[in-house]
């Protein structure tokens, strides 16, 4: 058995089932009788299913076989006990993976910096390392897309009940379940942006801060020629308070605050090293410099009404003079302790994470229609002007300050003036890299990104000045296939590109996975960024310009997540790599960030994926011609499936029908409406997050994986098979597409939605996903030569299925309570029974999803 497989089995499995029986103590009502009894529904449940029975007889014979519960309040009262046991024991299991991390993860082996290290020193590779490293980086970017069901108080039970497990101690842990016992999990009320950014500021101040600082120290100590002072090899990016993309609720000022509550925390965490430095650096001359330091970090922190006095420079030579006097006076005493803070403060500044503004192109578009109307700014008929003539007009504006004000009766349009000047803020404030960043949502054209720049320019700032990155962000497959022309147009705009020389001939672009999966499913959304990601490469490198690229990926691989390094570790040199730049979300924070073990093992993977191609595999990455037209066809064949699928008249009132869509928003975990308009629904307007979520607590999760089936079997039958194996075995790529669709579909369960199968509607709908599902199992496990699903990686493969057992009764209760409430709408639309059922199905929402991490 493979030793971290077995590691996994012992210290997560068996000792999840021993702590799982400390539960039977915890301070729930009538908890001694609950644990028992959901023990007997899960065996009934496996039982159920694999004698083909439907989530309601299932549940229905449970209380006639099990308990002596016969009233409706009697059996919803053991339902709301089973889901707040349930949601306690994915905690514990969470809990249990992070304390075990170190045993189940080589934190020296493949992908890790120690393993880099080595491979650097054994090729004499230090030279090209500096070389790589001169402007290499790994930004992760934190979002606020609505994905964690954890509130921010039970993830502070997590992570100490983690080190609990982790160091044997039960007594401790005993009390840390006991207080799970009595937190609620559920938010009675949607988060404001502020408090979702309060949260993540969480993960920064107690993961990211040390993890970041660790590698950069290794780094620097094993190579200290390549990493040079100041390196920022590692940045954080920030997007709760500076998102609006359909929004409403993030103003101007919410972005202020949040800038704020970064310096704080980040001075925060500077205060806490440094009152550290002060027990040890007890030194003469020494001591008054940290006392010094520490004085003027608690004013800025702590005394209320003191202006903001010091800068990020101010804090750093502090710490060189008293790195000067250890190395001249001290015998360099403690030095690596200054050193490592000196690290922190070069690489976070007083901004922490770079606040990223985001806004839908829309909103610029109507902003510039009711400028023309208000003002002389813009020709009166600038609406119907063809797009070179708006062009003109917009760059036409020199400095014309426009007030918010002149959109008294328009809030949204009001506020976004009002950011402009709110980022000039955030720069003296925080400094530049607090806010400099301006996304556009559904960029279509040169347009869209010319109406940001002048934007700025109304805002009063000089071309010379304008200190920030527009950066259009291309998402559905169509955008994508646009988007080397539109930045041709605007490396060709004269005024453009003087703007583009004076922020370093550099040019970020982001690439969204959610709504091009959404839009063209798996298959075309992967590979349609790729060819995106190799035209842009091109364009930019004929005009001289470097390419950035910054993927929006989730959690799952629906959405560009699952195991993201190997995507970075396939690129070829058809493609640029000067940075790895990604958003990483909801459980995906918590799931592969959520402690320091795991934050520093898994960004060690992203740099080494960056930095090992560069130095040492890049050459055989790149797809031959015959590949690239074999993968287009793949391509093709599954947009052609999934456009047929998604074109279906019933295919949303299926999903809306089938699965919990509709109470996404009343979950109350985010601050966004799960729709961009209000109104009838459809698939433009929902949101990717909601509709990958809904498919996942369906267990069908046909966002991964629909259409590949159908396209493997199309070139097998073609007699293309061979080179499909082929292509299997040589890139990295393909296996890794492969290997993510293997994971969406590991985590799909089809007895539980089986019952429709006969359904008079959608019966026939439910039989062609599930088909798929068949057709793209089979051909995936014969190119892998597997028996089961994801017998490669047989440590994820087991921790999957110990979770699925865990969530099978809340999966199972959430169906039968949307069945319920399909009966009692069928006699009133408005019965007041369903109320108990619609929040069963909610409370259900939260133990899924956590249970399931990447799912949604």
């Amino acid at each position: 058995m493979d030793t971290a497989l077995e590691a996994f089995s012992n210290q997560v499995g068996t000792r999840y089932e021993m702590y799982n029986s400390l539960f039977s103590s915890l301070p729930f009502h009538r908890v001694e009788k609950t644990g028992v009894l959901l023990s007997l529904l899960v065996l009934h449940c496996e039982d159920g299913y694999l004698r083909q029975l439907s989530p309601q007889e299932i549940i229905h014979s449970f209380f006639e076989q099990y308990t002596h519960y016969r009233t409706g309040q009697e059996q919803h009262d053991l339902l709301f006990r089973f889901v707040q046991y349930a949601e306690r024991q994915v905690v514990l299991f969470d809990a249990l993976e992070e304390a075990a991390f170190r045993e189940t993860h080589d934190m020296h082996g493949i992908g890790t910096l120690k393993q880099l290290s080595a491979a650097v020193l054994q090729q004499k590779a230090q030279e090209q390392l500096a070389l790589k490293l001169q402007d290499f980086a790994v930004r992760m970017v934190l979002t606020a897309h609505p994905t964690q069901f954890y509130p921010s108080n039970v993830l502070g039970i997590i992570n100490d009940l983690s080190q609990a497990l982790a160091t044997d101690n039960t007594s401790l842990a005993h009390s840390y379940l006991r207080q799970l016992g009595k937190t609620p999990f559920f938010k009675k009320e949607k988060p404001t942006p502020y408090e979702e950014a309060i949260s993540l500021i969480w993960f920064l101040e107690n993961v990211f801060y040390r993890a970041a600082g660790n590698i950069i120290s290794f780094l620097s100590s094993q190579f200290p020629d390549a990493v040079r002072a100041g390196s920022k090899m590692l940045r954080m990016g920030f997007w709760p308070g500076g998102d609006r993309d359909g929004n409403p609720f993030v103003k101007s000022d919410t972005t202020l605050q949040v800038s704020d509550a970064l310096r704080g925390a980040i001075i925060r965490a500077y205060y806490k090293d440094v009152r550290q430095l002060r027990r040890r650096l007890t030194f003469r001359g020494v001591e008054d410099v940290v006392k010094d330091l520490e004085i003027r970090l608690y004013n800025n922190l702590f005394v209320p009404d003191y202006k903001l006095d010091i800068k990020q420079e101010d804090i750093l030579s502090s710490l060189r003079e008293i790195r000067r006097l250890l190395l001249e006076e001290h015998n360099s005493l403690f030095l690596s302790l200054v050193e490592e803070l000196i690290t922190k403060v070069e690489l976070f500044g007083l901004f922490f994470a770079t606040l990223d503004i985001r806004q839908d192109s829309s909103v610029h578009a109507n902003l510039y229609e009711e400028l023309s109307a208000r003002t002389d700014l813009l020709p009166k008929d600038y609406a119907q002007l063809p797009e070179e003539e708006k062009l003109a007009a917009l760059l036409s504006i020199g400095e014309s300050m426009v007030s918010p004000d002149l959109f008294g009766d328009d809030e949204l349009l009001q506020d976004t003036l009002r950011t402009i000047p709110a980022i000039r803020k955030i720069q003296e404030r925080n400094g530049e890299e607090g806010c400099h960043r301006y996304i556009i949502s559904h960029c279509t054209s040169a347009l869209n990104v010319v109406e940001v720049y002048t934007l700025f320019r109304l805002g009063g700032w000089q071309p010379e000045e304008i200190s920030v990155d527009i950066v259009p962000l291309f998402e559905t497959i169509a955008d994508l296939g646009e988007a080397a022309g539109v930045m041709r147009q605007l490396y060709e705009n004269e005024v453009y590109r003087k703007h583009l020389a004076r922020r370093g001939d550099t040019q970020t672009i982001m690439l969204g996975f959610s709504d091009g999966t959404k839009d063209g499913g798996y298959l075309m959304a992967n590979w349609s960024i790729y060819k995106a990601k190799e035209a842009l490469t091109q364009v930019s490198r004929e005009y001289g310009v470097e390419v950035i690229f910054f993927d929006g990926r989730g959690g799952p691989p629906a959405r560009g997540g699952g195991k993201t390094q190997q995507f970075y570790a396939s690129l070829g040199n058809n493609i640029a790599n000067k940075e790895i730049q990604l958003t990483i979300q909801g459980q995906t924070v918590s799931s592969n960030f959520g402690s320091v073990d795991a934050a520093q093992f898994n960004l060690e993977q992203l740099l080494h994926a960056g930095i090992s191609n560069a130095l040492f595999s890049r050459s055989g990455s790149d797809l031959a011609p015959e590949d690239d037209e074999l993968l287009q066809q793949l391509a093709e064949v599954s947009f052609e499936s999934y456009a047929g699928l998604k074109n279906h008249p019933e295919f949303l009132e299926y999903l809306n029908f089938v699965s919990p869509l509709r109470y996404y928003g009343e979950a109350n975990i985010g601050s966004r409406p799960s729709k961009r308009k209000a109104g009838k629904l459809n698939l433009d307007d929902l949101r990717a997050v909601p509709y990958v979520g809904a498919w996942s607590q369906l267990k069908q999760n046909l966002p991964g994986y629909y259409g590949v089936g159908t396209a493997l079997e199309t070139l097998h039958q073609r007699g293309d098979w061979a080179r499909l194996q082929q292509l299997y075995k040589s890139s990295l790529y393909f296996k890794t597409l492969l290997d993510n669709c293997e994971m969406a579909m590991k985590k799909c369960f089809f007895p539980v939605t089986a019952y429709l199968a006969d359904h008079p509607k959608y019966g026939p709908l439910w039989k062609q996903i599930y088909e798929e599902f068949e057709r793209t199992k089979k051909y995936v496990l014969l190119l892998a030569g597997a028996d089961t699903l994801m017998a490669d990686k047989p440590l994820d493969e087991l921790s999957i299925d110990l979770r699925q057992r865990i969530e099978l009764p809340l999966i199972t209760i959430q169906q039968y309570a949307l069945a319920k409430i399909r009966t009692l709408e069928e006699q009133d639309p408005q019965h007041p029974g369903k109320k108990v059922y619609e929040k069963l199905v909610v409370r259900c929402s939260f133990g899924i999803i956590n249970a399931e991490r990447n799912s949604a």
